[in-house]
Order: structure tokens, then sequence, then C-alpha cells
């Protein structure tokens, strides 16, 4: 008799990883794309699962977010994603948000948002402007004109015009050792000297400039402004 020896052979299924995660919301469809496969991977999955949710006889468009994590995609690559998108009829894509950044953006948040120092006195018909916060250490005479997409620090007398927040930001403040302007701004809210002589009467101290709750510009102390912008501590870290 023939000795038979059974050898058994378990198979394991393994689930083949998923690289594009689909989540619906009201104003349409995330997709949040694996930032560790290859590219081409990536697209062969966008199509199969695109193919499989589209529904060519829905007119409406159907708007698409990519999220990509880490990855960072070259403008072709971008297009070659919107163009497997938009060939799915009613799919087009509205927005692809990435967590890396190129060197062009990053140099221009470095702008935004970097302290410069000035050390010179503005004269009147002078302007100094500036992308981040401006620190100027001098005087601004009437008629001069100081700019800052950020805040405005003058450590002088400040007499002629200060803008701040250029860049949108209404949280901006300016602060001097002596505030006699003749015009505050800070993002689109003005104050020009009629408005602020009330405030100024009688002022001797380091005085700084914000726009409070009811969107109005005041005037106030300079030892107050850690309570109302608590964010200015990041000059700390800047340094």
């Amino acid at each position: 008799m023939s000795n038979y020896i059974l050898v058994e052979v378990n198979v394991v299924n393994r689930q083949k990883q998923q690289y594009v995660t689909i989540k619906g919301t009201k104003e349409g469809l995330t997709l949040h794309l694996d930032d560790t496969c290859s590219f081409q991977e990536l697209l062969a999955e966008i199509e199969a699962k695109l193919t499989s949710n589209s529904n060519p006889d829905e007119s409406p468009l159907l708007g698409v977010r990519l999220k990509v994590g880490n990855r960072f995609l070259t403008n072709k690559q971008q297009e070659k994603l919107r163009d497997v998108i938009r060939s799915k009829k009613n799919f087009i894509v509205e927005d692809i948000e990435s967590n890396v950044v190129t060197k062009e953006q990053a140099i221009q948040w470095k702008k935004e948002s970097e302290i410069v120092p000035v050390a010179r006195m503005i004269r009147s018909g002078q302007v100094l402007e500036v992308e981040g916060d401006l620190l100027l250490i001098g005087d601004v005479n009437p008629g001069g004109t100081v700019k800052a997409g950020g805040n405005v620090f003058v450590l002088g007398a400040l007499r002629g015009s200060a803008y701040a927040g250029l860049q949108g930001k209404k949280d901006a403040v300016i602060a001097a050792s002596l505030m006699k302007p003749t015009l505050l701004s800070i993002d689109n809210t003005i104050n020009r000297a009629p408005d602020l002589s009330e405030q100024l009467e009688g002022s001797s101290e380091m005085e700084c400039a914000y726009i409070n709750d009811t969107d109005q510009i005041v005037i106030d102390r300079l030892q107050l402004l850690s309570q109302l912008r608590p964010m200015l501590t990041r000059l700390e870290r800047r340094m």
C-alpha cells in the first residue's frame, strides 16, 4: 500500500492596500490620497474608483477636492490628475491641498512674517513700506508715511501716517514711543487726526493702536498689548 503524505497549504489572501479614500460632503467629494505609493498607482486607483462612482446621465457637475498629504506634485502631475477626474463626465477638481509648499511660497511667507528693522528718519514726502512687520528706529515726521503688511513698531515719534495690516491682517497693531499721528490705518479701517485728537490729548506714554471689537481703531497704553494681542509673543520665536 502506498503511503501518502498530505500537505496542507494555507493560502493567505491579502487585501490590496487602498491608496484613495473617498468621502462625500455637501459640496461634493473629498479624495484623501496616499502620499507613499507611486504616482502611477495613485492614478490607476483614482480611475477605478471614480469610474464606479460616476454617473454620466447626471448633468450637474460634482466638485472634487484632493488632499495629497506630504506628496509634492509638479504642475504636470496636477494637470494629469485633473484630466483623469474630468474624464468622468460629471466630476471636476475644485482644489488640490498639499502639506508641501514650493520654494517661492516659502520665500513669500518669510517676507510676510519677518520683522524688518530700519534705522532712519522718515521725512515729509517719504514713504517706507515693508511686506512683514516694520521696526522703525527713528521718527516719522508730519507728511511722512510708513506701511507694513503686518505690524508697525516705531521707536521714536510717530507724527505722520502709519498703515498696518496691508496683507489683510485685521489684528495688526501700530505702536510708538510718542503717538501723535496725522493718520492711522489698520487693514481697511482708517482714523484721521480729528478722530484721534480726544484719544491722544495729554498723553506722553508709549502707546499702541489696534482695532477693537466694534471695528474701531483705538489707542491705549503699550503695557496692555500683551493682553490685547497675545499672539505677538511669536516675536520670541523669530529671534
